[in-house]
């Protein structure tokens, strides 16, 4: 099959710009032989790698990767690694209690995972920590959204525990938000610090990650798959395909993966003064109480002290935004980060980029073998560190054969369901998350 399309990812990878340069992309320039080829080097792709390893002990793994390891939409990510129900297309973010116990379960294991990568390549705690998460509320609809929520983890047996308006105002410096959940097992990662170093622990004369070079073919050739690069080739008996949506352009799960995109701001560096002036704490993030609202988070640390703004969602199929969007967008930005930080009126934004998310129509993935010795780990729906991270792990469970708890929970997921022809699937998406912020209000 030929690849019809290949990603585009609009903005800088701001995460990624914090850094310091990366040593020099190894595009892949020859034809060579492996047990093992893993398509996508974000969080699943690196994770099936991990895991692989793991498993088979010996095994030659090539991983290959569009663009440079924390460039995509990995190193776009918000950066939180949530175990909780977190549907988006919820009021409360809440579904069945039997689905939420399981998939709760299911992330805390991609959690630790994540964790113990961390650990075992010294990556510290400003790539990856266990912190747990706040839901923030702007509004009384905001609070009562958590609790709503808080009512849905009482009965899932899950601790949390309510944060009053000062309470609030000490963590994020704002008179904004009237009070907050706090639910104590989530992660907080730099998105492109933790793709990169695990990316750079991965790297072994087993393993070998090639930067730049996009699969422009995939064919099945006699026991093994042939993948055509611009300038190279890999022939691998099994292959995992971790590209989320981008599974698509390859010819699967064809009109059941919705495209969207969602979109972030990140300030310059805060003075001295605008630290002083802020006050909070140094370190904290808040994903809204509706789901469609805003989130935020302070960093500090590489880069200097930053605020991160992320809202609004679009519907996408292209898999393509324009600038003009980030710079639509990006108003949207400035009027949410002036609403909440007035004292910071006067800060301007350094970066603004674009995101693709995957999701499906009922919440699904789209995971497992989709052709003989093909086995597919896409399709997040909105939650890519941690979902990306199980489905992953998963995938090299199932495809090596030795099967594992990721497996078997992935494995006995629904696939996604079809959607509506087009061009009813682009109005009625866009017109369905328009609806959504306009009812968000001040949590937006």
């Amino acid at each position: 099959m030929k690849v019809k399309r290949l990603p585009k990812d609009p903005g800088p990878a701001a995460w990624n710009a914090l850094l310091p340069a990366a040593d020099a992309a190894q595009p892949l320039e020859a034809a060579i032989t492996a047990d093992w080829l893993v398509i996508g080097a974000g969080f699943a792709g690196l994770a099936a790698t991990r895991r692989l390893n793991q498993l088979c002990p010996g095994d030659r793994i090539v991983v290959l990767d569009a663009v440079r390891v924390g460039e995509g939409p990995a190193g776009r990510n918000s950066g939180f690694m949530i175990d909780l129900p977190h549907d988006l297309a919820s009021d409360n973010y809440g579904g069945s209690l039997h689905r939420d116990h399981a998939q709760t379960s299911a992330n805390r294991a991609a959690i630790k995972f994540a964790l113990e990568a961390g650990a075992e390549y010294g990556l510290g705690c400003e790539a990856i920590i266990k912190s747990g998460k706040l839901n923030a509320a702007a509004t009384e609809k905001g609070l009562k959204h958590n609790a709503d929520y808080a009512g849905h983890l009482s009965k899932l047996d899950e601790a949390h525990e309510f944060y009053d308006a000062q309470t609030m105002k000490e963590i994020t410096g704002t008179t904004y938000y009237q009070g907050g959940l706090y639910t104590p097992h989530a992660a907080m990662i730099q998105p492109a610090m933790f793709v990169r170093g695990v990316a750079g622990g991965l790297q072994s004369n087993r393993v070998s990650i090639f930067e730049q070079s996009p699969v422009t073919s995939l064919a099945r050739n006699g026991e093994t798959w042939r993948a055509k690069t611009i300038k190279g080739s890999v022939e691998a008996p099994r292959v995992i395909l971790a590209v989320n949506g981008h599974a698509e352009s390859f010819g699967y799960f064809e009109r059941r993966l919705m495209h969207v995109f969602t979109y972030a701001s990140m300030t310059r560096a805060l003075t001295v003064d605008e630290v002083a002036r802020l006050g909070g704490a140094p370190i904290w993030g808040a994903t809204p109480a509706d789901p469609m609202g805003t989130t935020v988070r302070r960093i500090s640390g590489v880069g200097g002290d930053r605020i991160v703004i992320r809202n609004r969602f679009t519907y996408d199929p292209s898999m393509e935004v324009s600038d003009g969007r980030i710079a639509s967008v990006g108003r949207d930005h400035d009027k949410a980060f002036t609403a909440r930080f007035p004292m910071l009126a006067s800060v301007e934004m350094a970066h603004r980029w674009g995101g693709r998310l995957c999701l499906s129509r009922n919440d699904a993935p789209a995971f497992g073998e989709v052709d003989e010795g093909l086995f597919a780990a896409v399709c997040q729906n909105g939650l890519g560190v941690a979902k990306g991270t199980l489905s992953g792990m998963a995938a090299a469970e199932l495809a090596s054969g030795v099967g594992g708890d990721a497996a078997a929970f992935l494995g006995a997921e629904a696939g996604p369901t079809k959607l509506p022809l087009e061009p009813f699937s682009y109005i009625g998406a866009n017109a369905f998350m328009r609806w959504g912020e306009m009812k968000a209000g001040r949590e937006l």
